[in-house]
């Protein structure tokens, strides 16, 4: 099947507070989503009142940056437990997953959670290394507790083969050298298209996308957050909307809007 080689689709998960939303709000910045005289707040990923008043996402948010010719979707997941279903669902939009682990506290139980869930979709996995600035930061030891939890998990050889990255989200920069401080998120981007695969598609196949999220807009109605896996889509043509009762739905495709930044 033909790759979209200028595309990726990953989610970042985590534990709660390991920093998932600040590496988000770096990655914005550093592709050049943001003017630099622009007054943007901390954890922007975060929109609903009560995620900024808690410090925690509640739902999974999307979001696409875009570094050198390829546009990097992302969707930003929950790191709390009991918003697993949000977890769930942002995995079925993406290729690969960055897991987010705090250089201090290591794996915790969301963290095996997602993981479970990653490794049975046969995600790849990239292991972001995160706060590695901490003064009681146990970088080796977290890198061996995750490692155990793979094999705990019943990870195959090929999975337990995943690449490690050393961060410092809240100062936007990355390493592959656990002993090296970087200056800038690059080392993560460039490992990222490596690592995560361009999705591939058939032009040819009829439609078949996945929704995931709906909203509503008081201009345009009801809004689908879907991801495309075969076919195309275009604006005024019907479609069918298969619920997950079996029952089906024409409706008619009035707007289309992508993500970029926010």
């Amino acid at each position: 099947m033909p790759t979209r080689d200028d595309l990726r689709n990953i989610a970042i998960v985590a534990h709660v507070d390991h920093g998932k939303t600040t590496l988000v709000d770096a990655m914005l910045w550093q592709s050049g989503a943001f003017r630099s005289n622009q007054d943007v707040a901390e954890r922007v990923m975060d929109s609903m009142d009560l995620e900024r008043e808690k410090g925690i996402t509640i739902l999974a948010k999307n979001t696409a940056v875009r570094y050198g010719d390829v546009k990097i979707n992302i969707i930003d997941t929950p790191g709390h437990a009991d918003f697993g279903g949000e977890v769930e669902r942002g995995l079925t939009m993406v290729d690969g997953v960055l897991l987010l682990v705090d250089a201090s506290e290591g794996p915790l139980p969301q963290t095996r959670f997602v993981l479970r869930k990653a490794l049975e979709a046969r995600l790849p996995v990239i292991l972001v290394v995160n706060k590695v600035d901490r003064p009681d930061a146990r970088i080796r030891e977290v890198v061996n507790e995750v490692y155990e939890l793979f094999l705990d998990l019943d990870a195959d050889e090929e999975q337990i083969e995943f690449p490690i990255l050393y961060c410092n989200a809240r100062a936007g920069w990355a390493s592959l050298d656990a002993d090296q401080e970087g200056s800038d998120l690059k080392p993560l981007f460039e490992l990222l298209l490596d690592h995560i695969p361009a999705p591939t598609f058939e032009t040819n196949h009829p439609l078949q996308a996945l929704v995931t999220n709906l909203d509503a807009s008081p201009y345009v109605g009801r809004l689908a957050l879907c991801r495309i896996f075969h076919g195309t889509i275009k604006r005024g043509e019907p479609v069918a909307w298969c619920r997950a009762d079996e029952t089906i739905e024409t409706v008619k495709i009035t707007e289309l809007y992508v993500t970029e930044a926010l």
